[in-house]
């Protein structure tokens, strides 16, 4: 089976944001958490939703424009998260 870019889902404490996918997206989504338990031998699957912030910050590791402005932001000019 083929190397998945996200192999484990980490318990890890969310902050809360609302998100509308189309369904095509969704349903890949499903798919991906059922091939993520299918290749870990596990019977249950991750929830979908649980595959979305994994999958941004791969996206924006992956991202060099991005990674450049962040190493060039002062900590104290980036947003800070709100829990809750």
């Amino acid at each position: 089976m083929d190397k998945l870019r996200i192999a484990l889902v980490p318990d890890d404490k969310p902050v809360r944001l609302a998100v509308e996918l189309p369904a095509t997206v969704f349903q890949d989504l499903t798919l991906y958490a059922a091939t993520i338990a299918q290749s870990a031998g596990k019977a249950g699957k991750p929830e979908p939703a649980r595959l979305i912030p994994l999958m941004v910050a791969r996206f924006m590791e992956s991202d060099r424009a991005f990674r450049k402005r962040r190493r060039q932001a002062a900590p104290s000019a980036l947003p800070e998260a709100k829990s809750g």
